[in-house]
């Protein structure tokens, strides 16, 4: 290491060095609060003026962060704020910004891109750089290497290259940001050995591996783990429904086997910013090496499909009332992708209002955590949660449960609901409940 990553790994050390968060949300905001838990100084930017201004208020725009811990943070000298050229302020600049798929389901790294492009005219020597979003192997080398190197900046002379995926679990209250193991690689072995010295300060267990290329498709091999499983388990479900078994009741007595199985749970379909995006990368990498990934893509299909299943079992089961879906009232229950939580991203509820919606129904939804329908880039509904009373729910022809929230009133639901479609297997089976 030359003089300037010697005075980085100084300051790391001693606890001086000053961590910069790119992107201050669902993975980004957790790990500031971390940093500044344990005494580190945390400058925070993100392109959205909304969110810098609610921080520097005292304000939290994510449920499960109080307004309590934001104050505490910016009371230990956390900033946040819109000026990419306090870059230069930081000594470890951490990504943490989206990596979505474009309208064709193919990668789209414009949100890392931009980031880095807006942070490299304020590079200096003696920086580290880790990347957390999930992408496709070979992003750290092929795409922010070279972009340091046109600027002078070679990882593991005079800066330093990381990867270290993000492993939030929203809504966990048994692991935090610091619980949780955590993967990371390096450009060089001393760039591996700087990113460990600032990680460890905020993370219990590191776990290193060999390159970059080998964290970056851990963190895919993790989500496509899970995705096969639930596309498995989603088909499962349509089988069991045709031959009249409860889904539900098989996992719950296959569960009971103390090895060689885990329980994964059916539902209306994937959601959240990982399952239903993160396989696609590696299935679009794997085409620049003549591979055609056709279980996991054979699981995305089956995933993908879910939200028109549990629209036809509807259809059928306002059929069975002698109504049509055009003109009926529908309710949703749940605009989280998961239960207890109020992230909506790539939630199927959405989805599932959108097809009802284009059929002629009237959609609602209703959802604790989310008071107004938030803005998104393909979906537009003017809505607010409907409060949920005897009244309200015997206004509606239909309701779906589509993400079961602990805190609604299931027993309300069941008496009062004309037509319920269950589709988390968490109401009683009685005349006006139909499982999808």
């Amino acid at each position: 290491m030359n003089e300037a990553l010697i005075s980085l790994q100084k300051r790391i050390n001693s606890g001086t060095a000053v961590v910069g968060i790119y992107g201050l949300g669902y993975v980004g905001l957790p790990l500031a609060l971390r940093f500044c838990e344990v005494g580190i100084k945390v400058i925070g930017f993100d392109i959205d003026d909304s969110k810098v201004d609610a921080l520097n208020s005292g304000k939290s725009y994510i449920e499960r962060l109080t307004p309590q811990r934001i104050k505490s943070a910016f009371a230990q000298g956390m900033e946040a704020t819109t000026d990419f050229s306090r870059s230069r302020e930081a000594d470890a600049l951490i990504v943490c910004v989206p990596t979505p798929l474009n309208a064709h389901r193919e990668p789209d790294l414009s949100f890392v891109i931009n980031t880095v492009e807006a942070i490299l005219p304020h590079f200096r020597a003696g920086q580290l750089l880790s990347l957390e979003s999930t992408t496709w192997p070979g992003t750290t080398d092929e795409e922010l290497a070279p972009r340091l190197e046109a600027k002078g900046f070679t990882p593991g002379k005079n800066c330093a290259l990381v990867f270290s995926p993000e492993r939030e679990d929203p809504g966990n209250p048994d692991y935090g940001t610091h619980d949780i193991p955590k993967v990371i690689s390096g450009m060089t072995p001393s760039c591996l050995e700087l990113g460990q010295a600032i990680y460890q300060h905020a993370i219990r267990t590191l776990v290193t591996v060999s390159s970059t290329r080998t964290a970056e498709m851990t963190k895919l091999l993790e989500n496509i783990h899970r995705a096969v499983n639930i596309g498995l388990v989603n088909e499962m479900k349509i089988v069991a429904d045709k031959m009249g078994i409860d889904i539900h009741e098989v996992i719950r007595a296959a569960a009971t086997k103390p090895f060689g199985f885990t329980a994964y749970h059916p539902g209306p379909g994937l959601g959240g910013h990982c399952i239903p995006i993160d396989p696609f990368y590696l299935t679009w990498k794997a085409k620049e090496y003549g591979i055609n990934t056709r279980f996991i893509e054979l699981a995305g299909e089956i995933n993908h499909y879910m939200p028109h299943w549990v629209v036809q079992k509807v259809a059928d089961a306002l059929n069975d009332h002698g109504k049509a879906i055009k003109g009926s009232r529908i309710l949703l229950l749940g605009l989280a992708y998961k239960k207890n939580i109020d992230d909506s991203r790539e939630s199927p509820t959405v989805e599932i209002m959108e097809l009802l919606q284009s059929k002629g129904a009237v959609v609602d939804y209703s959802d604790p955590h989310i008071p107004t329908f938030p803005k998104k880039r393909d979906y537009h509904f003017d809505l607010d949660s409907v409060t949920l009373t005897a009244d309200s729910i015997a206004s509606y022809d239909c309701l779906i449960l589509a993400t079961d929230h602990d805190s609604f009133d299931y027993g309300l639901l069941e008496s009062q609901a004309h037509l319920i479609v269950d589709t988390r297997g968490r109401l009683k089976k009685q005349s006006n409940v139909i499982a999808a």
